[in-house]
C-alpha cells in the first residue's frame, strides 16, 4: 500500500537554531515542537534524542541551517534519529537554507557547498524539503527528493502596501536580485530600478551606477538576504546621493553578520524589514529593524503537505513578465 495511506499523525520537532519560530508554528498547528532532547557533550559533539513515538508518523523537523555549522549537523542527526525511529516520512523544514550562495563553481578548485549540503540532507534520510527563498531557484534541483519552495514576498509586500508609500520605486541592489525586486514592483504598483555594482572580493561591494529614476522618489531596496550589510548600506548612500527622498529596505533572511548592525544604524535608511526565518538575537536588533513572522506561511504549508493538498495553489508565487 502507498505510504500516503499508511502515514500516521503529524509530529512536529525542532532543533535549537530557531526555537521561537518553531514555537509560533506549533501554536498555529496545535502541535508542540518540544519533543526532542538535544545537548552538547564536553568535546562539542551533539546528542539528539526524539522523546516521542515517531513510528509511522509524518515528521516535520524545523531547523534553519544558518551559521554556526553545528546547526546543519544538528539537522542531520534529527533526520537520522527520526528515520531510525521508523517515521513514515521526514520533511526537513529549512526556513533558511545555508550554503545557498555556494551554488556554482565560479573559480578553480572551489566546492559547490549548496549541492553538498543538499546531498547531506538527502543522505541523512529526508524524504522532502520545505524552504523559503533559496538564494537561487536552481537549488531546488540539487535535491533528489521533492522540494516545496515558498516565497516571503506576500508577507513583505503586504507590509509595504499597508504603509502606502508615495512615489515608490523598488530597487534591486544588484543584478542577482532583479527578478525578486521586479516582482515586488509589480505587486506594489511601483516603478523599478537597479543598481550596477561590482564585487572586488567576498563581502565587499562597490556601486557603479543606478539605472532608473530615483530622484525625489521613495525607494525600496529588495533582496533575499542581508549579510554584512555592505551592499545594502552602499546602495542606500548611492540612492540618497542621487536624490531619493527616503530609502526603505526589505529582505527575507537577516544574517546580520560582522558589522552589519553598525553599518545599517549609521546609514540614512528609514527602515529595514526582514522576516524571522533566522533567529535575530536581542543584541542584533536595532530601532530601524522590523521583524515580520513567516510562521503562518510555514504552518499552512506543513498542514497542506501533511494532508496531501496542493502547496502551489495555496501561496502567491512570484511571476515575471
Amino acid at each position: 500500500m502507498d505510504d500516503t495511506f499508511r502515514r500516521g499523525p503529524l509530529l512536529l520537532l525542532s532543533g535549537r537554531a530557531n526555537r521561537p519560530l518553531a514555537a509560533e508554528i506549533g501554536e498555529r498547528i496545535g502541535k508542540s515542537p518540544d519533543g526532542v532532547t538535544i545537548r552538547d557533550f564536553a568535546d562539542g559533539e551533539i546528542f539528539v534524542r526524539i522523546d516521542r513515538n515517531a513510528r509511522g508518523r509524518d515528521v516535520f523537523i524545523i531547523q534553519p541551517t544558518s551559521a554556526p555549522a553545528e546547526n546543519m549537523m544538528e539537522l542531520l542527526l534529527l533526520i537520522d534519529a527520526a528515520k531510525r525511529a521508523s517515521a513514515a516520512r521526514v520533511t526537513a523544514v529549512l526556513p533558511y537554507f545555508g550554503y545557498g550562495r555556494q551554488d556554482r563553481k565560479d573559480q578553480p578548485r572551489v566546492a559547490i557547498g549548496a549541492k553538498l549540503a543538499a546531498n547531506l540532507i538527502v543522505a541523512a534520510g529526508a524524504d522532502r524539503v520545505l524552504s523559503i527563498d533559496f538564494h537561487q531557484h536552481q537549488i531546488q534541483g540539487f535535491f533528489d527528493i521533492p522540494v516545496d519552495h515558498l516565497y516571503a514576498a506576500p508577507v513583505l509586500t503586504k507590509y509595504f502596501r499597508d504603509l502606502a508609500l508615495d512615489d515608490l520605486v523598488v530597487v534591486a541592489p544588484d543584478v542577482g536580485s532583479a527578478k525578486m525586486a521586479r516582482g515586488f514592483a509589480k505587486r506594489l504598483g511601483a516603478t523599478f530600478a537597479i543598481i550596477d555594482k561590482r564585487r572586488p572580493s567576498a563581502n565587499v561591494a562597490e556601486v557603479l551606477n543606478v539605472v532608473g529614476e530615483v530622484d525625489g522618489k521613495t525607494c525600496l531596496l529588495a533582496d533575499d538576504l542581508v549579510d554584512t550589510g555592505g551592499t545594502l548600506a552602499n546602495a542606500v548612500y548611492a540612492l540618497k546621493d542621487r536624490g531619493a527622498a527616503a530609502v526603505y529596505a526589505c529582505a527575507t533572511h537577516a544574517l546580520l553578520s560582522g558589522k552589519a548592525v553598525e553599518r545599517l544604524k549609521e546609514s540614512p535608511l528609514e527602515e529595514l524589514v526582514v522576516t524571522n526565518t533566522i533567529h535575530v538575537p536581542d543584541e542584533r536588533r536595532f530601532s530601524k529593524l522590523r521583524l515580520l513572522s513567516v510562521a503562518d506561511l510555514l504552518a499552512k504549508a506543513i498542514e497542506h503537505i501533511h494532508s496531501n493538498e496542493s502547496v502551489s495553489q495555496l501561496f502567491e508565487i512570484p511571476t515575471e513578465n
